[in-house]
């Protein structure tokens, strides 16, 4: 079972005004460009399987160790159970910082959950920079 999490900015609210310009452009409305102040975020929670999928979980705010373990518990539990009916299956994230916190790890450790082991992403060892 793969999951995964993504923020969406909503771009609305307080419109304000931007302007890019050089000093012979200062008065060309070209130049002035509408932009979001403080965009308003939401969190978006999913997974998929061989089984099939399950719904989307939404909340605001950012994803912490604390919070991702509240969305294990709530939502992947739940539909690891409802996809796989009791047989074995292998969970996998990447290497996120939440989902590979101590307190993460230890928590899947205590259910049981094998988790696919997932490489970092780093650069190419043999780049020369």
């Amino acid at each position: 079972m793969w999951s995964d999490e993504s923020k969406f900015e909503v771009l609305f609210g307080k419109l304000g005004s931007h302007v890019i310009r050089t000093k012979e452009d200062k008065d060309n409305p070209s130049c002035y460009q509408r932009s979001v102040q403080k965009p308003a975020s939401l969190m978006v929670w999913g997974c998929m399987s061989v089984c099939g999928m399950d719904s989307l979980h939404i909340w605001k705010g950012t994803i912490n160790a604390e919070r991702y373990i509240q969305v294990l518990e709530q939502h992947m539990l739940p539909s690891r159970r409802r996809l796989f009916q009791g047989r074995p299956c292998i969970f996998q994230h990447d290497n996120a910082r939440p989902h590979t916190a101590s307190i993460t790890t230890s928590w899947l450790r205590r259910r049981r959950i094998w988790v696919l082991k997932w490489p970092a992403c780093k650069e190419d060892a043999t780049k020369k920079t």
